[in-house]
């Protein structure tokens, strides 16, 4: 197979030892000559590649400028013909220039050894100023005439233009070629430095790693859920309040599925029988099911079910801990809970009881409370209610709209209250009323006339039926003996002062 050395044509060296001279010629000067030799041709080759980038940027201007020029000339050609061209011309010159951005008039500064660096370039404006001098200066020379003049102006700066394009296009050849071959030789330039340090840290003298127990436990997040219990504790709170006012409990979204129903059925110690429910139904794997079955173990509780209370309890658990385990939890559960003295069944069991005992003792203190505050309620206290006055009128019950000052009002009311007035039923809201205070009920009252809330209108009575025939006939003997008590209290206002004047008839005053 041959070797291919091509890989080393872009190797340039200096200091070749291989290196054949004149016997009469000193080596090391040799090769020292041709060291200087291949920097010297270096560093000039780079000068003139800044020199020819630097002349790019500069043409390039110019052209722009130029174009920009002759475009402006060739529009006011016509104006021309039938106007001083001197005119004309100066307001296209005049017209190119405002065309441009004033800030890029001053051309870039050279470059460190190119041309004469330290000399400042004139500006933009400078260079087309001469351009225009050079135009009219070669007319002058080609004596041309007046009326031909503005033509021969543009033709004389398309000249220019041609010649500016030209040298850019050689520019641009002679600038790739010096690049091209700038980059044909590997140079001590174009070698950098990449990785050039590493660190391992290593284990220092003596330092050995030391070896912990621990305990495998089937719920890793047990210590952390029984100093906060799971779920329940947390609406424990909201739970006796609601119970004290004797008010159901409004789970909202924590109603349980009847997937969760009827897992809950299933005894503690079918564990085969729960693990091919869980199978068929993964969807009960979830937080709010868990949640769900605390809240159905407690109202258990509430209801004395101890033993349907501690089942749900048992099968809530079961989902938290199946759920904590991981992907593989429900396998991962039922391998160690049905393994025979795994210290994994002491610890389900033990929470499973400290949860039932917390409900338990939850439940039987909000029972006492309800016990005790149902005599007090035995004796009768003073509340507020709200009835109709006048006969044949209905209060009635308006839910402010959204975004209005009354519905400010309206949302700061209690849940309960709200859930009242959105019945529509008078009856409800005073249920609500009667077990406030009367201090709270007066200043919810109050609230109510802000926002508007209660409206006095006239009861409608469907006359059509017996009901309401009676109530008409009601009506219409409230009003009639209303009218009799009337025209009585009329009648005696008008008999004193009758007596009254007679008794002061002969009185000179």
């Amino acid at each position: 197979m041959p070797v291919d050395y091509s890989k080393w044509d872009a190797l340039e060296l200096s200091d070749d030892s291989d290196i054949e001279v004149h016997p009469n010629v000193d080596k090391r000067s040799f090769i020292r000559a041709k060291q200087n030799q291949i920097h010297a041709e270096r560093q000039q080759r780079k000068h003139q590649i800044e020199t020819l980038k630097y002349e790019r940027v500069i043409n390039d201007s110019l052209i722009k400028r130029i174009s920009s020029l002759l475009s402006s000339l060739k529009a006011h050609a016509e104006d021309a013909q039938t106007r001083n061209p001197g005119e004309v011309a100066f307001q296209a010159v005049m017209e190119s220039a405002a065309s441009l951005d004033p800030k890029d008039d001053q051309p870039p500064p050279r470059p460190e050894g190119v041309h004469n660096s330290e000399e400042k370039l004139p500006s933009y404006t400078k260079m087309m100023a001469t351009l225009l001098d050079q135009v009219n200066q070669a007319l002058d020379e080609k004596k041309v005439a007046q009326g031909e003049r503005y033509a021969g102006m543009i033709a004389e700066i398309e000249d220019h233009l041609n010649k500016v394009e030209g040298l850019q296009k050689e520019l641009h050849k002679k600038l790739d070629e010096l690049e091209k071959l700038e980059h044909s030789k590997i140079t001590s330039e174009s070698i950098h430095t990449g990785f050039d340090s590493s660190h391992v840290n290593k284990a220092k003298p003596g330092e050995e790693k030391k070896k912990t127990e621990a305990v495998e436990l089937l719920n890793p997040g047990f210590q952390a859920s029984s100093s906060s219990p799971t779920g329940y504790e947390a609406k424990d709170a909201d739970a006796a309040a609601a119970a004290k006012h004797d008010v159901d409990l409004d789970d909202g979204d924590l109603e349980a599925s009847p997937d969760a129903r009827k897992f809950a059925a299933i005894k503690p110690d079918s564990y085969r029988e729960s693990l091919a429910f869980l199978v068929d139904h993964p969807q009960v794997l979830t937080e709010r099911e868990t949640d769900a079955l605390l809240v159905l173990a407690f109202d258990a509780a509430l209801e004395g079910k101890d033993g349907w209370s501690r089942q749900c309890v048992h099968q809530a658990l079961l989902l938290q801990y199946c759920r904590a385990l991981g992907r593989d939890g429900v396998a991962m559960f039922f391998k160690r809970i049905t393994t025979p003295g795994h210290q994994a069944r002491d610890i389900f069991y033990k929470d499973v009881q400290d949860t039932y005992g917390r409900i338990k003792t939850r439940a039987a203190e909000i029972r006492a409370q309800r016990a005790a505050e149902g005599g007090d309620n035995a004796e009768g206290v003073e509340q507020i209610q709200l009835h109709a006055v006048e006969p044949g009128t209905v209060i009635n019950i308006r839910i402010p709209e959204e975004g209005t000052e009354e519905r400010r009002i309206y949302d700061g009311f209690k849940p309960e209250m709200r859930k009242a007035l959105e019945s529509g039923s008078l009856d409800e809201v005073n249920k609500v009323l009667g077990r406030m205070k009367v201090e709270d009920a007066e200043e919810l009252v109050g609230l109510f006339g802000e926002a508007n809330i209660l409206s006095l209108e006239e009861q409608l009575i469907d006359a059509t039926t017996e009901e309401g025939q009676k109530r008409l006939k009601e009506m219409e003997a409230e009003a009639a003996a209303g009218h009799d008590e009337a025209a009585a209290a009329e009648q005696a206002q008008g008999g004193g002062a009758t007596t009254d004047s007679n008794k002061y008839a002969d009185d000179p005053e």
